[in-house]
């Protein structure tokens, strides 16, 4: 074969590879049209917009067609974070970082929606109405999920873009909030037991069934177990303490003893940076000891960011 046949041939077999590529990419409507139903389950399931989970996946992945979509099963970009499963190395801001690798599809936006619905940054979104989209895109932002100063613009275009709020219509199908599983609410006088003094005042709260007050300046445990005549010991011991310490302004400080485990209805918590199990247990009104049983852990034990902590 000469070499101008072989040249020829080489020209053709690229050609063959490129447009058999261009013909395999995914179009923005094929994306959307074959992942909908996962975004909708998920928006059922986790309180999520179907439009708000539609439009991040496709801005993440690159409407499917990303190294990361292709090769790990990863929609969404998430990284390991102490990931306990299979991995993919894929450079990104840095060379061969960590990216999380699913089996499926559906398992990537699963853990994409555990991933809001149980950090505490992300708790705020929860209180927006589900079909409000543009609340969404501009609450993830100032939640500080993404740093492209234009990321809330860019989801709202796609959704306008290919009408993806028509699927969150489907509100009347989502569970309850996040405030309301966790149960916080102001408990009024009249409810208050008997044994505890108590100014008018002062705005009594319940988190998974305990009592608590928010603590201002100038206080502490000290003059707020006086006012509820409790011992100051008594007290610490309700809010996992040996001795007493300083207590800055917004402390939850409970009244009466944590209970051995979590709310029904949330089973975890997702760690954001520098969070400590002592503040996990505040935050859920869990006792500390309990809560190192629950993840069979030692006491002392520190959770890393990423890490997720049974509350039950």
């Amino acid at each position: 074969m000469s070499f101008l046949n072989k040249f020829i041939l080489s020209v053709i077999y690229l050609f063959f590879i490129f447009t058999s590529s261009y013909a395999q990419k995914m179009s923005r409507a094929e994306y959307i049209s074959r992942y909908k139903d996962i975004a909708i389950e998920q928006m059922k399931s986790h309180a999520i917009p179907a439009s708000i989970i539609l439009a991040q996946a496709t801005l993440e992945s690159g409407d499917g067609n990303s190294t990361l979509a292709k090769e790990a099963n990863n929609h969404f970009g998430i990284k390991c974070h102490n990931w306990k499963g299979d991995t993919f190395l894929h450079t990104d801001d840095s060379v061969n970082e960590c990216f999380r690798k699913y089996k499926n599809p559906e398992e990537s936006f699963r853990d994409h929606s555990d991933f809001l619905r149980y950090r505490e940054r992300y708790r705020s979104l929860f209180d927006l109405d589900p079909t409000d989209y543009k609340a969404w895109a501009y609450g993830l932002k100032k939640a500080g999920y993404a740093t492209n100063p234009n990321y809330a613009q860019l989801l709202i275009k796609i959704i306008e873009d290919h009408s993806l709020f028509k699927y969150d219509l489907l509100r009347t199908l989502l569970p309850p909030s996040p405030t309301v599983i966790i149960d916080e609410k102001i408990i009024t006088p009249e409810r208050v037991r008997s044994e505890y003094r108590f100014t008018l005042s002062r705005v009594l709260l319940s988190k998974n069934g305990v009592l608590f007050i928010v603590a201002g300046l100038g206080e502490s445990y000290s003059s707020i177990a006086a006012e509820f005549n409790l011992f100051t010991k008594e007290l610490l011991k309700f809010n996992d303490l040996k001795k007493e310490i300083p207590v800055k302004d917004g402390t939850t400080v409970y009244i009466e003893r944590k209970r051995r485990e979590g709310d029904k209805n949330l089973s975890k918590h997702i760690v954001e940076k520098g969070e400590s199990m002592y503040e996990i247990s505040q935050m859920y009104a869990i006792r500390l000891d309990k809560l190192y049983k629950i993840n069979e852990v030692k006491k002392g034990y520190e959770p890393n960011e990423g890490d997720e902590v049974k509350l039950r």
